[in-house]
């Protein structure tokens, strides 16, 4: 089975992964952000990249899908710089695998 990837965030940040073949939404609002998480989730996407501000407004909704295998929700730095949000979530995840920070 074939699974999509998909882009959630402000249009300057998300825009050029159009030029990958990705799916792209454009979302701004809380609201948007979340029902573009639970669409994208229930229609095959393997990895949904989100920014890290667009990640801030569905907190809830990313922490749900956290435990499940697909989607893999991966926070991305806007066109504006890092946050420092998505690299925590990679160091913990890395943490909770091996046992220690290797990062």
């Amino acid at each position: 089975m074939a699974y999509k990837i998909g882009v959630i965030g402000d249009k300057d940040s998300v825009m050029p992964f159009k030029l990958f073949g990705f799916d792209v939404v454009y979302a701004i609002s809380a609201k948007q952000v979340r029902e573009s998480i639970e669409s994208m989730a229930k229609n095959n996407f393997g990895v949904i990249f989100i920014t890290e501000d667009a990640s801030e407004q569905a907190v809830e909704t990313i922490e749900r899908y956290k435990s499940e295998v697909t989607p893999a929700i991966i926070l991305i730095p806007s066109h504006s710089g890092t946050k420092g949000i998505g690299l925590k979530e990679i160091q913990d995840n890395v943490e909770r695998a091996i046992g220690q920070n290797i990062l």
